[in-house]
């Protein structure tokens, strides 16, 4: 009899773990593997945003790949979980770009980052993309994990199924999760 086939996860996981207990060649072998992965998520988030923004997917990921390495703390459970970890640095960069471009409309003067050679324009999603996070820390501080379903389903674009991974929870409690997060970020978004 014949071993089972090697599933596709299951080097993804291996060389996180390998990477975690300090094996820095499994990095080489990890990044093939995962930057398909990773621009999928990053197209998706880039889509939210306004149409003329500069910072590109390929940039996206490129500085999300740069701090998830610099991760050094983390103790990788699995491709989920590394996909999960991703999405929330990608939330953070473009939280971050938001900030700066308030900052500057307010005169902070600070000159334009760039990025692979490009300038990075947030224009009026800026605002929208500051009210999302704020609401997001709003909800964390009293359900943790809503906030989190919306932080790997909504920014990471991972599946119901993935996000249960992640979080050691059913696909089911994650779709009633996901309803009650976004009818929670619908009421308190609309207030504003």
């Amino acid at each position: 009899m014949e071993p089972a086939a090697e599933s596709p996860q299951q080097p993804v996981t291996q060389l996180l773990i390998a990477y975690s207990n300090g094996n820095r060649s499994a990095l080489d072998q990890l990044l093939p593997m995962v930057y398909r992965e990773l621009r999928r998520i990053a197209e998706l988030r880039m889509r939210r945003e306004r149409p003329d923004h500069t910072l590109n997917a390929t940039a996206l990921v490129h500085e999300a790949y740069i701090k998830l390495m610099d991760q050094g703390d983390v103790s990788w459970q699995n491709r989920a979980h590394f996909f999960a970890i991703s999405s929330r640095l990608m939330r953070q960069i473009l939280i971050d770009y938001a900030r700066k471009h308030n900052a500057e409309k307010r005169g902070g003067g600070a000159p334009d980052t760039l990025l692979e050679g490009k300038e990075i324009s947030l224009g009026e999603r800026a605002d929208e993309l500051l009210a999302l996070d704020e609401a997001l820390e709003q909800l964390a501080t009293f359900d943790e994990r809503l906030a989190r379903v919306v932080e790997y389903r909504f920014f990471g674009g991972l599946t119901i199924e993935e996000t249960a991974a992640v979080l050691d929870i059913s696909p089911m409690t994650v779709k009633r999760d996901w309803r009650k997060a976004k009818a929670w970020l619908y009421r308190e978004l609309k207030a504003e």
